[in-house]
């Protein structure tokens, strides 16, 4: 229908319990010296959003099948609960991610901030850790960061702006931009802030579905939003982004049915990095 080049894609049928690959699936990571680069995959445990769901069995082995068939090693195993959604990085040394996920006692109760601190680094090979604290209305997750804020640049980070008093997202979202004004990166320097418009509401079978233009993916020399059939709200979304991101070409997404199942595009993928 849309003239993909299937040659241009590659199948692998693995068993899973969901659709959200971004969450339990592999995270891969790189190890560049002078004349290579070196993959490996990092399998974090998967517990379906705190046991929201179960079973889980399946998704939580989908890391490891897939290194099995991209023949990829080494394979590390932190023996954690980590979602991808949780995590967002700057590609400079940085993470970003919310205290209501990670610190929520469905995770992993056993570890406090610092060790989960420690663990992002050790494992995704960051310096330096920023944490929010909110989450947008619908969400399961209990507060992805890929719902909230997320980077654009080394420098620079998206957030979903609401300016409705009477909407659900309002104060969480006030409270999200002052904590966003206080954070430094990794060389202690302020972040640039750019807001981004919430999409009207979107309710299915009388629920509020946690639909936001911050649940992007990069491509390679382009940006994927997802858009809600809000002309207005999804034009003045993409027109921003695209602003900010002179080199990429921003593409809209039509999300709306995919929300239905509480995710968008990031949320539907997991990226690999060429080597």
């Amino acid at each position: 229908q849309h003239r993909c080049p299937l040659r241009n894609i590659e199948f692998f049928h693995i068993r899973t319990n969901e659709s959200w690959c971004r969450d339990h699936g592999p995270a891969f990571v790189l190890k560049r010296t002078k004349h290579r680069s070196k993959i490996a995959i990092v399998d974090w445990g998967f517990n379906a959003w705190g046991g929201k769901y179960p079973p889980y069995d399946d998704d939580d082995a989908v890391p490891t099948n897939i290194a099995k068939a991209l023949r990829i090693k080494p394979i590390f195993n932190p023996g954690i609960i980590m979602e991808g959604g949780a995590v967002d990085f700057n590609g400079a040394g940085t993470v970003l991610t919310t205290t209501d996920c990670l610190l929520n006692r469905n995770r992993n109760p056993h570890l406090s901030k610092t060790e989960i601190e420690q663990y992002l680094k050790d494992y995704y090979g960051q310096r330096h850790v920023c944490w929010l604290t909110g989450g947008i209305e619908g969400d399961d997750t209990d507060g992805h960061i890929d719902d909230l804020a997320r980077f654009i640049s080394p420098t620079k980070i998206v957030f979903a702006t609401e300016t409705n008093p009477k909407d659900a997202n309002f104060r969480t979202l006030q409270r999200v931009r002052k904590q966003l004004d206080k954070l430094r990166d990794q060389d202690g320097q302020p972040f640039e802030i750019v807001g981004i418009p919430m999409p009207k509401p979107v309710i299915h079978d009388g629920q509020r579905l946690p639909a936001t233009y911050v649940n992007f993916l990069f491509i390679n020399g382009a940006l994927l939003v997802p858009t809600y059939r809000d002309k207005r709200n999804d034009r003045l979304a993409i027109e921003i982004l695209q602003r900010h991101l002179p080199k990429h070409k921003v593409i809209g997404i039509d999300c709306t049915e995919l929300i239905w199942g509480l995710g968008a595009i990031h949320c539907l993928s997991q990226q690999q990095p060429a080597v």
